[in-house]
């Protein structure tokens, strides 16, 4: 949907619609990024520098974990496994993907000594310091949208899918089951959103309850309890189970596997993405502790008044401590100049690998937190997102004379 709008000053604003979906946490991916992110847990509780990369993939009742896992922990991972499942739910007894009836095999080799090497600095340009964990660029988002200065469809879509997670795990609601999805579609005028177009809601639920019963809860319990009513208007569009039915779900209906929602896991598709995933994987890795310093700048650009949109990329090389670029674009809402917003950047955060996991505090078995509703504008974890603080709002102000 295009069209233009011109406001006070004759600015033309242009005016779209723009959709983010959100999936809950018996979607059968993050099955898979929850299985990945306790076994990361569980080696990080025993062993704080463990290497960890680790992938599930899910079937029927087949669960597979593979990677590279260098660790001083003992652990069981086929117990690991199973808890987080039967955490999930899914432990019907009529469901072939039952955490007590799972097959589950492995594959876990150490880190080659290769990548070792760089990552310890063992054999760098930079002897002795931790230089990353691979190549690659990670981006940070934040928009003033929301409190949490996060998009707002993906914000609403996570609140979709938290909200059913609620209802279910508490037994109100008690037809619903593991699996489901929704997605928010937002009319905006320029940057701001302004109405809520389309809702899609779909949940997996027991055969006994039929689709008037699932319609009526789903809309005054989920959508009225998550998304502003100011939003809602009587031209907005719900899709509820828009196939009829939704009893076969999670990993008997569809393959899981880690990494496959990067984008639930961050901004929705409003942000880009340097395509690297998080979950399974140690802040060695800087397709995960980078995201989240990008994330922290970001939002730290925004709460300091420098910019209404701000999108930080920062580049690495393998072995190599320091980011090789540091890039800001804040879309015409910068109130100085982006090379400005890039050298205070500079001079207020610590971009080495070592020196983010320290600045954010990310040898903490924290993960299994991040797996479901998105590892960016969690504001209620602030004490384990240490990347959602806004700390250093001040000390860019200062440098950038706001």
């Amino acid at each position: 949907m295009l069209d233009f709008l011109r406001m006070n000053g004759g600015v033309i604003a242009r005016k779209h619609v723009f959709a983010s979906e959100s999936v809950t946490e018996g979607h059968p991916d993050k099955v898979c990024d929850a299985v990945s992110d306790s076994v990361l847990d569980a080696c990080l509780e025993q062993d704080p520098h463990s290497r960890v990369a680790c992938e599930t993939l899910v079937k029927s009742n087949l669960l597979v974990l593979a990677g590279e896992i260098t660790t001083r922990a003992k652990l069981d991972y086929v117990q690991i496994a199973r808890e987080r499942v039967r955490d999930i739910g899914y432990d019907e007894p009529t469901e072939i993907f039952h955490a007590d009836k799972l097959q589950i095999i492995y594959a876990l080799s150490q880190q080659s000594p290769d990548i070792a090497q760089g990552v310890d600095g063992t054999h760098t340009a930079t002897p002795g310091i931790q230089g990353a964990g691979d190549q690659g660029m990670m981006f940070g988002f934040a928009c003033r949208e929301t409190p949490e200065l996060m998009p707002a469809p993906v914000t609403f879509a996570h609140r979709l899918c938290r909200r059913l997670s609620e209802l279910r795990h508490s037994r109100e609601v008690p037809w619903l089951r593991p699996d489901g999805k929704a997605q928010v579609s937002l009319l905006y005028e320029g940057h701001r959103p302004v109405r809520v177009d389309a809702v899609v809601v779909s949940t997996q639920h027991a055969p006994e309850v039929g689709q008037e019963t699932i319609r009526e809860v789903i809309l005054s319990e989920v959508v009225a309890k998550a998304i502003p009513p100011e939003l809602l208007d009587h031209s907005t569009r719900y899709f509820i189970n828009p196939t009829g039915r939704f009893v076969v779900g999670g990993p008997e209906a569809d393959s899981g596997l880690t990494g496959r929602k990067i984008i639930v896991d961050t901004y929705g598709g409003m942000g880009r993405h340097g395509g690297g995933a998080f979950s399974g994987k140690d802040p060695s890795k800087v397709d995960r502790s980078a995201a989240y310093m990008a994330r922290y700048v970001a939002k730290n650009v925004v709460a300091a008044g420098a910019a209404n949109r701000a999108e930080v990329q920062l580049a690495y090389a393998i072995g190599y401590p320091d980011p090789v670029s540091v890039a800001v674009d804040t879309f015409g809402t910068g109130k100085v100049a982006e090379e400005k917003i890039v050298e205070a950047i500079r001079q207020a955060f610590r971009l080495k690998p070592a020196e983010i996991i320290d600045e954010l505090s990310l040898l903490r078995p924290i993960y299994r937190q991040t797996t479901n509703y998105g590892h960016f504008g969690r504001v209620d974890q602030l004490d384990s997102f240490t990347w959602e603080r806004t700390d250093r709002a001040v000390a860019l102000q200062k440098l950038l004379n706001l």
